[in-house]
This record gives structure tokens, C-alpha cells and sequence, in this order.
């Protein structure tokens, strides 16, 4: 009787893995991601990665491994591995483990965020579970398909992307890849997004529009309020409308219930600003900076251009708007001046998606997780995952998990646990061993 997929792919083996990711969080320190200061040089991941695979390619090592290495801009690399199966048109794909981190500050962190340190379970460094952790964990299921050569219908593809924590920049990722059509092939089966975490499915992710509210009055002697259009006071009134006329267009959706998305839709201020002043003295002007978390059920160019509505009916009528003691006023008509409002937007606007909970990919991965983990729990939230989106409305299958720890993620002190990372090793055979199956 022939030995069946997880008894020839086995355990995720701890020594190669650590010794691997060992090398990758080694990198970290040059493939922080926060332009214009810190630009990522991910080929430096990349060599890693290449180094573990080449030896086992139809190119260099005599192997079964097609490794290619896609670059489009200088120092900046993908990587594409595939494990041929016999069946045309039978494929799964593990895409999304990106080789760039968001920045760290070794002073806030007890440990060097830019070398691997090992407590116990614990592996403690910048990327272990954003996203290196998983780059090393995709790279060891491939290396070992490349060394147990099973024989498999379905044909097994890795991706592993530059460029994801900096999603205003283009052409350089996963997106060129698209746009080039290498990837077109994985549309015939389910391509799971390995950069989430907590060994769960996460069906859900929210939209993000990053905004900020300019409010413009006129300088004046806090003791002569009355002389004065108070920006301050502007700009908070002027938020409390546009918030309740945003909670009026964007209500709670009855699917999010369905995708058990932990908030709705939300516009919310974050940060505020202002050119500085005595305590005295009630300045020119302010700035409310904040962001809009959008449930995938709603359109992103819809809630922009519903923002700029509110905000241009608010300045044709300015003297309407609710003011703050007896000599609070957005207008002076003896002097012509008008208090203004201006919002503008980010450029990088995401969307937020949801996956597809009928498909194949939906059920392998939760009947994986399941058997591994011991329970099921999908998940959503409104945090934004850059580009699935964009890979979804392309026609892919997109599904969403990690291995890491969610608390720690983009956090000073990150680290994941091995533990976690053998059960993320299981649940992708588990999802090979089910697809083999179902094609038999």
C-alpha cells in the first residue's frame, strides 16, 4: 500500500526551520518597509530562500522544484516555486508570505528585533509572525515536497512577494506579478494567503481610508473670542456631523453577523494637529487626521465621495452648523470671512474582502484546521490586508491563515511560537492530502 501524503511529508522539522528563520530575521534590519527612509532590499530574504530550494530545482539540482526568481525593481525580488503534479489544471497555491517588515526600534524592545533569539517555544524577532516566520514555513513544505518527491495529481505552487507593507507603492509585488499573468494558472484552484494569524481562517478584512479634516478660521486674542472663527471649535463640530451622517449611510451590514466581523464600519479621528500658539491665542487653523475601517460589503469610492458630500454641505451652510457659547460663530459678516473645511484622502485606499465560504478552499482549510488545531473558528476583522482584494475581483480563490501571534503583530517584542508554526506545517499537508483526494 503506497504511503500517503502526510506520512511522507511528516513533521516540520525544528532544526531545519530555526536554522532557516534564523538566517531570514537576520535580514530584518534591511528589508524594513517605511519609505522614504527605509526602503527594503527583500532579494536579501529572497537568497535564503533560493539557497533552500535551488538545490532541489530542474535548473541547478537535478530536482523536481521550478524555482523562479521575478524582479522589477533593483534588489526587490519575488519568488515563485512550484511542485509539478500529474493532473493538468489541478492546483493549489500558498502565496502572500512577504520578505518585507514593518519597522523596529531596537531601544523599545527587550531583545535585538534584527537577530532570531530562541526561548523554549518562543522565536523572538521582527517578521517571526509578520511574515518571515511564515516565509521560512513555506519554504521548509517546499523543500520538503523537492526532497520526498510524492506523487501528487495536484500541482503545488509557493509565492513568496516584495512589497506588502507598503501598499502606495506599485509594480514592484505581488500586483506586477498578476498584471504580467504570472499567477493566472492559480485561478484554477484555492491560493491561500499565508500573513494572517492565531491559526484561524480569517474570512474577513475591512477597507481603509486614511483622511484628514482641515478646518480654517481666523487668528485672534483668546479675550476677544468674538473677533475670532475658532478652527478648534470648527472642526470638532463639523466631525460630529460627519460621523453621524456616516453611521446613517454606512449602518452595520446584516452580512457581517454572517462573516462575524468584530465591529462594523467605522470614521473615527486619530490624531489633531495645529500650527502652534500661545495658550492664549486661538490659531488660523487645525487638522483632524483619522481613518475609515469599511466592512467589505460596502465600496470604498463610495464612502469618499459621501465624505466630500458632507463636508461641502456643511460649508455652504457653515452658519447653520451647531456652535459653542454666545459668541461662538463660522461666519463674520463684517469682515467676509467664512470658516472653511477642506478634507482630503490618502492615496492608497484599500478595500476590505470576503472570501468565498462556499468554495473548495473555505471548506480543505477548515476541515484542516479542525483536525490540527482541534477546532474551527473563522474569524473577521476590520484591520486591512493589502492586495487579496485586488486578487479576488482578478478571479482567485483567496483564503486567508497564519501561524503567528496576532497581539504581536506589527508590535515591539514580536515573536511566534514553533508549536504554532508545526501545527501551520500540518494544516497545509492536511489541505495537499484533501485536494489529492477530492481528485481521485
Amino acid at each position: 500500500m503506497a504511503a500517503s501524503v502526510k506520512d511522507v511529508l511528516g513533521d516540520l522539522d525544528r532544526d531545519s526551520y530555526v536554522s532557516l528563520l534564523a538566517k531570514i530575521v537576520g535580514e530584518a534590519r534591511h528589508v524594513q518597509n517605511n519609505p522614504p527612509d527605509l526602503i527594503p532590499k527583500e532579494d536579501r530574504v529572497a537568497r535564503h530562500v533560493l539557497d533552500a530550494l535551488l538545490p532541489l530545482s530542474t535548473s541547478t539540482g537535478g530536482g523536481p522544484l521550478i524555482v523562479s526568481h521575478v524582479v522589477y525593481a533593483e534588489g526587490r525580488g519575488n519568488v515563485i516555486v512550484e511542485y509539478p503534479g500529474s493532473a493538468p489544471g489541478k492546483i493549489l497555491s500558498f502565496v502572500g508570505c512577504h520578505m518585507d517588515v514593518v519597522s523596529a526600534n531596537p531601544n523599545d524592545w527587550d531583545f535585538d528585533p534584527f537577530s532570531l533569539s530562541v526561548d523554549g517555544d518562543k522565536l523572538r524577532g521582527r517578521g517571526t509572525t509578520d511574515c518571515l516566520g511564515h516565509v521560512a514555513l513555506v519554504t521548509e513544505l517546499m523543500r520538503r515536497l523537492g526532497q520526498t518527491r510524492p506523487e501528487l495529481k495536484n500541482t503545488v505552487v509557493a509565492v513568496f512577494i516584495a512589497n506588502e507593507e507598503n501598499s502606495s507603492v506599485l509594480g514592484i509585488g505581488v500586483d506586477a506579478l498578476v498584471k504580467d499573468g504570472l499567477l493566472d494558472k492559480l485561478k484554477a484552484g484555492p491560493l491561500f494567503w499565508i500573513d494572517t494569524a492565531d491559526k484561524q481562517p480569517c474570512i474577513g478584512t475591512g477597507g481603509m481610508i486614511a483622511w484628514k479634516l482641515r478646518a480654517t478660521g481666523k487668528l485672534f486674542h483668546s479675550g476677544l473670542a468674538h473677533k475670532a472663527i475658532n478652527p478648534l471649535e470648527l472642526a470638532m463640530e463639523a466631525l460630529k456631523e460627519i460621523q453621524s451622517r456616516f453611521y446613517r449611510d454606512f449602518p452595520p451590514h446584516p452580512k457581517e453577523e454572517v462573516y462575524g466581523f468584530a465591529t462594523p464600519s467605522t470614521m473615527k479621528p486619530t490624531q489633531w494637529s495645529y500650527p502652534g500658539g500661545g495658550v492664549n491665542q486661538i490659531p488660523a487653523e487645525c487638522t483632524i487626521s483619522g481613518d475609515v475601517r469599511l466592512t467589505p460589503f460596502y465600496n470604498p469610492t463610495d464612502a469618499v465621495k459621501k465624505l466630500q458630500e458632507y463636508v461641502d454641505e456643511i460649508n455652504a451652510n457653515i452658519e447653520k452648523l451647531d456652535s459653542r457659547g454666545p459668541v461662538s460663530k463660522y461666519v463674520l459678516p463684517d469682515e467676509n470671512l467664512r470658516g472653511r473645511l477642506t478634507i482630503t484622502f490618502d492615496e492608497a485606499v484599500t478595500s476590505g474582502v470576503a472570501c468565498n465560504l462556499d468554495s473548495c478552499g473555505f471548506h480543505v482549510l477548515c476541515k484542516a484546521t479542525e483536525e490540527v488545531v482541534g477546532y474551527v473558528k473563522p474569524y473577521s476583522i476590520t484591520g486591512s490586508l493589502p492586495l487579496i482584494r485586488e486578487l479576488q475581483d482578478e478571479g482567485f480563490d483567496v483564503q486567508t491563515s497564519g501561524y503567528g501571534i496576532m497581539a504581536t503583530y506589527h508590535a515591539r517584542n514580536e515573536y511566534c511560537l514553533f508549536s504554532d508554526m508545526c501545527q501551520g506545517f500540518h494544516v497545509f499537508v492536511s489541505i495537499i492530502s484533501q485536494l489529492e483526494e477530492d481528485s481521485n
